[in-house]
């Protein structure tokens, strides 16, 4: 594949786990290169994992370091190259957020859930087996409403509780709005449901081989997402020349 970028506004919002650290070494050592040499590329870590559970990565000499890094599902959204808050983003999240003690303890009546021991920031996440979830799942939605927040089930064991209107895809596209980044310039990558609001915002995206079946179903209908057949980063450079994301004279038939 040959890439030409004229653009100099290019954003690359992608999940982590199962998504950009995924794939077989050929892809992903093409796809961190096509980053490390594409001075007009930037890239959004997107992920479920909080700021601290990162560090290990953006260490690591091997991975492309990117701009940005969204957190906590999308609580927590922070500058690379000084690792502070990114404002007013960050602050507009806080003021949603009443707090882990007073979520964990309004949740703590609901003694199937299992605390996940990973840490969180602005968040509260717990392990919950499907049927588990059927169960509570009414008692638990009220409970969550009358804390003023919302829940995200995925990968039929992850059960996040996020401040109200917080999702990646809501931090992610306050983000874009604030760079001025134009949406045919972002391209989105994920593979589980909690990748879901990142896709209904504009951008095209990819839903990387072998993604959750919950995502491909919600996603099928939307005519700016790939389905792809390569895994982790095969799929976001299979999305990359599908999209011929690269040609800065690149429009939507459909827009």
């Amino acid at each position: 594949m040959h890439f030409l970028s004229r653009d100099p506004r290019l954003l690359l919002a992608t999940d982590l786990d199962g998504t950009f650290l995924a794939g077989d070494i050929a892809s992903r050592e093409q796809l961190y290169h096509l980053i490390s040499v594409h001075s007009n590329l930037q890239v959004a870590w997107i992920t479920g994992r909080s700021r601290e559970d990162t560090k290990d990565l953006l260490a690591d000499p091997t991975l492309p370091p990117p701009t940005y890094l969204i957190c906590d599902v999308g609580a927590t959204v922070f500058g690379v190259s000084d690792m502070q808050p990114i404002e007013p983003l960050q602050s507009q999240i806080d003021a949603s957020w009443p707090g882990e003690s007073v979520v964990d303890h309004a949740l703590k009546r609901f003694s199937s859930l299992t605390r996940q021991k990973e840490s969180q920031e602005r968040r509260c996440s717990y392990y919950c087996s499907p049927e588990q979830f059927r169960a509570i799942r009414g008692d638990f939605e009220c409970v969550v409403n009358m804390l003023g927040c919302e829940f995200l089930y995925s990968a039929d064991r992850y059960l996040d509780v996020l401040p109200k209107n917080t999702c990646k895809g809501s931090t992610l596209s306050a983000l874009v709005n604030m760079l001025g980044i134009a949406p045919k310039r972002v391209l989105v990558a994920g593979n589980t449901l909690n990748d879901l609001s990142m896709y209904n915002r504009g951008y095209p995206g990819v839903c990387v081989g072998a993604s959750e079946q919950a995502l491909l179903e919600e996603t099928a209908s939307m005519h700016l997402v790939l389905h792809a057949n390569a895994p982790g980063c095969g799929g976001i450079l299979e999305a990359i020349e599908h999209f011929n994301w690269f040609n800065w004279n690149f429009d939507f038939a459909h827009e």
